[in-house]
């Protein structure tokens, strides 16, 4: 273990800590002199500590639910947004609190919110490029070993090498060598990563890393990812694991169709301001349709036609169905836009008000697409447990060009760790990843999508 390794925690929470602790400061200001004074009885000390404290359990609430205290693990960029995410989220919500404070008297001013926020983006500026530097002084890369099915090799390069600030591949080993000869590579490695490896084999490297205390990166097999899910049972002395293997609850699946009624509603009217200007410049580009509709398929196999604003020419698809790739000719100027900002998305709303869909759950795919990677993964099928969704796990931790069996693996994640506040919690996510490029990368030229 690398001799700094045991205090990166708490480097990171030190350094959270004294970002949350000056964005404080710029709001006690901003109560103190600004808002309390406007209040015809102006609060008192528990009050002022009672808005305090609500700043900081916003900040620390929304910041850490974008992932915006896991310096080192994102990339700078990334960091930086999920920082400014959560805190213009926490500022709002702490504006909202001011108003209902102020009642019936006129709304507060809102300028002083607007500073606060613009003060916290600079320390977040200052902060990240400050901690990215100590970072990479004190934690350099990794040494990895890598341990694949060499079929696998180049892909898994191609993605490792994007976090060169987190991981250098020392060696690349066939994961078809004996058993010993892979437990001695690993001795001169930080790390060890294994991909595509027999069971056997796999079990046998985990528990020698663990005796041994080597770090180790395993992606899971879709086995694994069920027992993930599974329930304890203490009714032996024996411990067993339980997989009852239907999906979601009754309760769980009344619960989430409030939900999807409730937010799809909300969201059609707030958003459909968007939609006219968006059917607009749709129809006005070139005459055709404003709308696509698409037949898809959702819980136990159950077809319904999905909606979407018309992003790729008339007819696009008069040759076959077939994925979207980097610069796709097909797809047309406006389209470009809404694509990117996500519009093209909106009208799904209808689906999920009218049930056909949920606000989160795994992308609905065509029949077609289903058949072809069921005969490469026929566990692809348990997609199809829950209803498909606008959002996912696997839009959110994934790509567009994301491999079909990593797609299922991830949509499998969610299904076996479900919960209401999981769903909360993706719906947050879903605005960060408008504001990320590479999400809507399409298929490369070439490349084996299944």
């Amino acid at each position: 273990m690398d001799k700094f390794d045991q205090y990166k925690r708490l480097l990171r929470l030190g350094i959270a800590g004294f970002e949350v602790l000056v964005e404080t400061v710029f709001f006690a200001f901003t109560w103190f002199y600004i808002y309390n004074p406007m209040l015809l009885v102006p609060f008192e000390n528990k009050g002022n500590l009672m808005m305090i404290g609500f700043y900081v359990f916003y900040q620390i609430a929304f910041v850490y639910l974008y992932g915006g205290m896991k310096y080192a693990y994102f990339q700078k960029g990334q960091l930086i947004l999920s920082q400014a995410l959560g805190t213009l989220i926490g500022n709002a919500v702490m504006y909202i609190q001011i108003i209902m404070v102020f009642k019936q008297f006129p709304f507060p001013i809102l300028w002083p919110m607007a500073a606060v926020s613009a003060a916290d983006f600079l320390v977040i500026l200052i902060l990240n490029q400050i901690s990215d530097g100590i970072f990479k002084k004190l934690f350099p890369p990794k040494r990895l070993l890598l341990i694949c099915n060499l079929n696998y090799k180049d892909n898994l390069l191609r993605k490792i090498s994007g976090r060169k600030d987190l991981y250098e591949v020392s060696r690349c080993v066939s994961a078809e060598e004996p058993l010993e000869r892979l437990k001695e590579e690993v001795k001169d490695c930080d790390a060890m990563m294994l991909y595509g490896i027999e069971e056997q084999k796999r079990n046998a490297l985990v528990k020698y890393c663990y005796e041994k205390s080597i770090r180790i990166y395993v992606a899971p097999e879709i086995t694994d990812i069920l027992l993930r899910g599974a329930d304890r049972v203490h009714s032996f002395d024996t411990p067993f694991l339980l997989l009852r293997n239907y999906g979601l609850s009754f309760e769980q699946r009344i619960i989430k169709r409030l939900m999807d009624i409730m937010i799809s509603g909300l969201m059609l009217v707030l958003s459909s301001p968007f939609m006219l200007l968006t059917a607009l410049a749709v129809k006005l580009e070139d005459q055709g349709p404003v709308f696509f509709k698409q037949e898809r398929v959702t819980i136990n196999g159950k077809k319904f036609y999905i909606y979407k604003f018309r992003s790729m020419i008339v007819d696009a698809e008069k040759n076959g169905a077939q994925f979207s790739s980097k610069n796709d000719s097909r797809i047309t100027r406006v389209g470009k836009f809404i694509r990117a900002a996500r519009l093209d998305e909106l009208p799904q709303l209808l689906n999920i008000l009218k049930g056909d869909m949920s606000v989160v759950g795994p992308r609905p795919e065509r029949q077609q697409y289903i058949d072809e990677f069921c005969e490469e993964t026929p566990e692809f099928i348990y997609r199809l447990k829950v209803k498909a969704g606008l959002t996912g796990y696997a839009q959110i931790y994934g790509k567009y060009n994301t491999t079909p069996l990593d797609k299922l693996k991830l949509d499998l994640m969610y299904i076996e760790s479900y919960s209401v506040f999981l769903d909360i919690r993706l719906i947050f996510l879903t605005l960060k990843i408008m504001f990320m490029k590479d999400s809507t990368e399409g298929v490369e030229e070439g490349q084996n999508h299944a």
